[in-house]
């Protein structure tokens, strides 16, 4: 008795086989020549007439041969695809974390779903913003948010100042330079908040995924490792389609 993974295996040749045959039948269809012959033969009117030789063309294709032909490639794909999804109904399997049955009993359509899913979620989990390294945050109860220790910074402004490069004379009045000073005018106190996650938590939503990733895999393995029943199905089709 065959098991689920190998009719998968199988499918993926049996439909293409079928659909190149199903073509060529149909091409083959389309070309009247094949499909026409002829036998003739020449009597001349009188004993002195020429005399010709008979003239024939066989029937190369007869239709009802293509339809047996093509039933028979074709009910073995019938049969493989409804032995495989007869099978996928029955095939199932519990989605195990760390030995805890996470998902029981769980279908074979349903874990190739999850198998989506899991791979989406692993690009959102790790496109997730995380808190800048360069800072110490801690989690703010007032705000539900993360949050820096306060930082004092100096508030300053440009005061003009003069610097005398020569003083005055009875000929020469006074050189003065104007240059700006930083004077201090008052202090920032900054306290920076953050909706981002500390990175710990990040890694740790990655690993759960990553692991759930692997126990829906074995699971999927497992579910298709199920031995099936050969369906029958492309007999009963093709014996009522092409019925004479």
């Amino acid at each position: 008795m065959a098991k689920l993974n190998q009719i998968i295996a199988v499918e993926k040749g049996v439909k293409s086989k079928a659909q190149q045959e199903l073509t060529t039948a149909h091409h083959d269809l389309q070309k009247p020549a094949l499909l026409s012959g002829i036998s003739r033969t020449y009597q001349p009117k009188d004993e002195e007439g020429e005399q010709l030789p008979p003239e024939s063309t066989r029937v190369q294709i007869k239709a009802e041969t293509v339809l047996r032909d093509t039933a028979a490639a074709l009910t073995r794909l019938f049969d493989v695809t409804a032995t495989k999804d007869w099978a996928n109904c029955e095939a199932r399997a519990d989605v195990k974390v760390d030995g805890r049955t996470l998902v029981a009993d769980v279908p074979v359509s349903y874990l190739l779903f999850l198998e989506k899913q899991l791979t989406d979620l692993n690009t959102f989990v790790r496109k997730l913003p995380v808190l800048d390294a360069a800072e110490g945050w801690n989690l703010d109860a007032s705000t539900d948010a993360w949050k820096t220790e306060p930082v004092r910074t100096i508030r300053t402004r440009k005061v003009p100042r003069n610097h005398v490069k020569a003083e005055a004379t009875e000929k020469h009045p006074a050189q003065v330079e104007v240059y700006y000073e930083d004077v201090a005018v008052g202090y920032w106190t900054t306290v920076k908040f953050s909706g981002a996650l500390p990175a710990r938590r990040v890694n740790e939503l990655l690993d759960r995924v990553e692991t759930l990733q692997q126990a829906v895999k074995f699971a999927r393995e497992e579910a298709n490792g199920a031995e099936v029943t050969d369906q029958r199905v492309g007999d009963a089709v093709f014996g009522y389609l092409f019925a004479q």
